[in-house]
């Protein structure tokens, strides 16, 4: 009796079937909600634009690629509550750049890279150019290129006959509250510029730089 139990129990376990264990099926991942406003954002540039967007959303864009996983929405208002203008971030020092929550060093550095190719820009649309005729456009060159300078600058801007600018010199470097100008050397550099007019710029690290314009140097 024994065997023949043995066997009928070897038969019943033998003809179930064994059920393969069901496998957890993965969660759904959830794309982060920042993906869908980038390219709302992009395709709001490209059929409106630049000037459909604010200083903000156009600092957001650029940071999206320098910011590629998470929402820059943030980082791109806290540069300009900090700043103040989108030329402004663009000026300030990779240091106080790192102060701003969001913007690592990587981050500051490449902002610097873009402030560096629009100076550049800036520099390439004033030259050859009547720029006392466009002063607002002169006071953001001179903004972007040195309003967040740590120390003092003087710097002269050369024009010929026609107002036209012949070059962009940093003729001094000094402290952060002091810096010296000698007038031989200015009036020295513009006769060999053969520059007829020239602009003084002169910034203050603590406040707002400030432009004078002196005419009638003799060659």
């Amino acid at each position: 009796m024994g065997k023949a139990n043995d066997d009928d129990e070897r038969s019943f376990f033998s003809e179930v079937p064994v059920r393969p264990v069901a496998k957890a099926r993965p969660a759904i991942e959830e794309k982060p909600h920042y993906l869908g406003h980038r390219d709302r954002l992009r395709e709001r540039f490209a059929s409106a634009g630049p000037d459909a967007l604010p200083d903000y959303e156009l600092l957001e864009l650029l940071l999206f690629r320098l910011i590629p996983r998470a929402d820059t929405k943030p980082a791109a208002k806290a540069l300009l509550a900090r700043f103040g203008t989108l030329a402004e971030v663009l000026g300030a020092p990779v240091g106080l750049l790192q102060e701003v929550k969001g913007i690592g060093p990587t981050v500051a550095l490449d902002l610097k890279i873009v402030a560096a190719t629009a100076q550049r820009m800036a520099r390439s649309e004033i030259h050859g150019r009547e720029i006392l005729s466009s002063w607002q456009q002169l006071l953001d060159y001179c903004r972007s290129a040195m309003a967040f300078e740590a120390r003092e600058q003087f710097r002269i801007l050369f024009l010929d006959k026609k107002n036209a600018l012949i070059a962009d010199e940093v003729q001094q470097t000094g402290t952060v509250d002091h810096t010296p100008v000698y007038p031989r050397e200015v009036v020295k550099r513009a006769l060999e510029l053969s520059a007829t007019a020239i602009i003084l710029v002169h910034n203050h690290p603590t406040r707002p730089f400030s432009i004078t314009h002196d005419h009638a140097l003799a060659r």
